[in-house]
């Protein structure tokens, strides 16, 4: 009998190559690589030539990446760089450092699993994973390189809800100077899809903003005021046109807030990245931020212009004021801090109408740098009881902490700062800060743990398996913290 017509060896070979085809499909699928156009009105004032950057998949043709100029810190204003791609499976990453020789390069932060290899004035690397990190030659933090290597957005969705920015260059509608957007709308930015302009999400419901679109110096790029069951998603933010108070993201008086994979720059005065206040039901994840404010705040102050506007018009009072705030989970993020906080609760509140901020958990944020000289502002871990608020129930846990240029690693108060309240706190009662652990680079002022009266006291801080350059803290005296006023039940473990 011959081979052709042996019904089991045919079988066999239509397994193999099934096989064949099945190993080479999903090789294939393991090493996609996507990246985007930069339009044409950007290509020369948005670019910065202090590196060049390509990327490829293992064996194939390089890519050059455009590299965008994004400004930091806002005591220096100094320019640094941005890249970005998708890809799944493996990708390799070229990057030489055009001005300049270098003796030493660095990955921020410290856990990122990326280890660059030399190759003269090139540096080498392969990610099998998204990544978000940035590099540092001869430790230059105000000029370095911000690489965001993410996982390909979920495609373009479809429908006649759908607001749609191919890529190119987009500003808003004649007369705005934001991108309005309608209850029960997706709006889907493809890559390369930049907008110089912001969203504003006042009053709205049921929104999806997604895709590996940019926005490019919007000012408040994203506001949110009295919405609900929103979701935003794999947007890049670059504020770095020194306009103060430039946020990332303002969440005000709103519930059923999702925010994942968002990656945003600011460099001006009071440029927090994400804002939340008065709202509940918050979660904000995997997450990159270079900030020159707190990178993630959440008050208990209720500034509602939407409301006045409302209740002056129609002389009736708002039926559904702003309220507590609660349930909030931020995780897996990755912050540089050039200004101010990291993770903050609290200071600002409501004295005729007081408050309770309660619920929220940190968990899983690494902090590549923090700087702050003002002792008000500072902390990595920080929590301000003022104007009649009531904080309770937080819990920072598994924070990585690189560098402290300045500042302090633990803030938490109960008080009235003449500065910026008008009324004291109602205290702080139920604060864990938990697998903390800080590398001890830097000069860090002394922590601080401090009440103000029985009225106005921290009750029960449990501080659990933190340790500064892998000592373990038991006590007050180990971590260097200085603890004052009425604060009672203060622990160690």
């Amino acid at each position: 009998m011959s081979r052709q017509k042996n019904p089991a060896r045919r079988a066999t070979t239509a397994l193999i190559t099934a096989l064949l085809a099945g190993t080479a499909a999903n090789a294939a699928l393991a090493d996609k690589l996507l990246t985007y156009p930069t339009p044409p009105q950007l290509m020369y004032t948005a670019h910065n030539d202090d590196f060049t950057v390509r990327v490829r998949t293992p064996g194939g043709e390089w890519r050059d990446l455009y590299e965008y100029r994004v400004q930091v810190d806002t005591d220096t204003k100094q320019n640094a760089s941005l890249v970005y791609f998708d890809f799944e499976g493996t990708v390799e990453i070229e990057v030489m450092k055009n001005n300049g020789r270098f003796a030493e390069a660095s990955v921020a932060p410290l856990s990122s699993v990326v280890k660059p290899q030399r190759d003269g004035s090139v540096l080498r690397m392969t990610l099998d994973k998204p990544e978000r990190f940035s590099l540092q030659f001869d430790d230059d933090r105000l000029r370095n390189l911000h690489i965001v290597a993410g996982k390909p957005p979920p495609p373009r969705p479809a429908g006649a809800d759908v607001v749609y920015f191919g890529p190119g260059l987009h500003t808003p509608p004649t007369g705005l100077d934001h991108f309005p957007v309608k209850s029960g709308q997706r709006v889907y930015m493809d890559g390369g899809a930049v907008l110089k302009g912001a969203f504003d999400l006042s009053g709205v419901s049921d929104v999806n903003i997604s895709g590996r679109g940019l926005l490019w110096d919007p000012g408040r790029a994203i506001d949110l005021e009295k919405a609900r069951h929103v979701e935003v998603s794999d947007l890049i933010i670059v504020n770095s046109d020194r306009r103060d108070a430039a946020r990332v993201m303002n969440i005000r008086n709103s519930e059923n807030v999702t925010v994942s994979e968002l990656t945003g720059f600011t460099s001006g005065k009071w440029s927090d990245g994400i804002n939340i206040s008065t709202s509940r039901h918050v979660t904000v994840r995997d997450g990159y931020l270079r900030v020159s404010d707190d990178a993630v705040v959440v008050y208990a102050v209720a500034d509602c212009p939407i409301c006045r506007q409302k209740a002056a018009q129609t002389g009736i009072p708002d039926p559904n004021p702003p309220g507590d705030t609660f349930d909030i989970q931020v995780s897996n993020m990755r912050l540089w801090v050039d200004v101010a906080h990291a993770l903050y609760i609290g200071h600002f509140g409501d004295n005729a109408d007081p408050r309770t901020i309660h619920d929220v958990t940190f968990d899983n944020i690494d902090v590549a740098n923090l700087d702050e000289d003002d002792p008000d502002w500072e902390g990595v871990i920080a929590a301000y009881s003022g104007d009649s608020t009531l904080i309770r129930n937080i819990t920072f846990s598994n924070v990585r902490v690189d560098r402290i240029e300045e500042g302090k690693l633990i803030n938490i108060v109960a008080g009235n700062n003449p500065r910026y309240n008008k009324a004291p706190g109602r205290g702080i009662d139920g604060l864990t800060i938990r697998n903390v652990a800080y590398t001890g680079e830097g000069m860090p002022s002394r922590s601080i743990i401090r009440g103000l009266s029985p009225t106005t006291a921290v009750k029960n801080v449990m501080i659990e398996n933190l340790t500064i350059d892998g000592k373990p803290v038991k006590s007050a005296k180990d971590g260097d913290i200085a603890v004052s006023g009425e604060v009672v039940g203060l622990s160690f473990r």
